[in-house]
């Protein structure tokens, strides 16, 4: 039975995912402010986005496209043996576009880079913040948003939006080669134009683009803003990570229902 306890944890329980919540919002605008401020950009800062890039983006590239060639291969074979089944086998390569392109690739690039990147980025900032050196360059008269925090935001960022342009090229080449029987020689260009004129209609591109955006910025601005407000104590570390980690599953799940309400709705 309910005690008269309950009531007040469960507000303040409440009250507390609120604050998180709004505080990672206000996180997420001042990197996104500074992000577009031109002040933020020095060699510093140039260099932080430039590992970050080179480590979320560029050494895990071939396996990364691999995967997606995999995935592809397999997502279309189905796709056109249903499509066959059915009668619908004209409509094979747009229902793979659609599959892959529009909706496939963007989301599990988003987890991609969420599993290797986002918790990587929870836990050096948490360490950063408990060890003090946060704070040491405040004293030292440096913006820790500018120099470390923001720059992994910008780098993640265009990882994703990297990462997502060659997911979706594999992807498009794959449906292409399944639907043509593994000879696209034999298949006349005007399909294939056809179907990239059909699905990715400058709507479509609009929803995908927009959403792979948010997507960079969800990646890394809730995992480092989880860490930046978790307790001070080394064993809340985890706790931050995996903290951030839940939240960031939610949000992206959140923004792929809506852009899917927009695209089909």
């Amino acid at each position: 039975m309910p005690t008269p306890g309950d009531s007040p944890a469960r507000g303040a329980g409440l009250d507390t995912r609120f604050r998180a919540w709004a505080e990672l919002f206000r996180f997420g605008f001042d990197a996104l402010i500074g992000a577009l401020s031109p002040a933020t950009y020095n060699s510093a800062t140039r260099d932080v986005v430039a590992r970050q890039i080179y480590f979320t983006a560029w050494q895990i590239l071939p396996w990364f496209a691999a995967f997606i060639v995999v995935l592809s291969l397999v997502i279309t074979s189905i796709l056109a043996g249903t499509a066959r089944r059915f009668g619908l086998y004209d409509y094979a390569l747009e229902l793979a576009v659609r599959a892959l392109v529009l909706e496939a690739v963007p989301l599990l690039t988003a987890f991609f880079v969420a599993l290797r990147t986002g918790a990587a980025i929870a836990t050096e900032v948490s360490l950063m913040r408990i060890r003090g050196e946060l704070t040491a360059l405040e004293r030292l008269g440096i913006d820790p948003m500018r120099l470390e925090l923001i720059p992994r935001v910008i780098g993640g960022t265009v990882a994703l939006l990297a990462l997502t342009s060659v997911g979706v090229v594999t992807s498009l080449l794959c449906a292409h080669l399944v639907v043509t029987g593994f000879q696209p020689w034999s298949a006349h260009d005007a399909e294939l134009e056809r179907v990239v004129a059909t699905v990715l209609s400058p709507g479509a591109m609009l929803t995908l683009w927009s959403k792979v955006l948010i997507f960079g910025l969800a990646v890394t601005v809730i995992p480092i803003s989880e860490a930046m407000h978790a307790p001070r104590r080394m064993f809340h570390a985890p706790i931050a990570v995996l903290n951030g980690m839940v939240r960031l599953f939610f949000a992206l799940m959140l923004v792929e229902t809506v852009a899917l309400a927009l695209q089909y709705l």
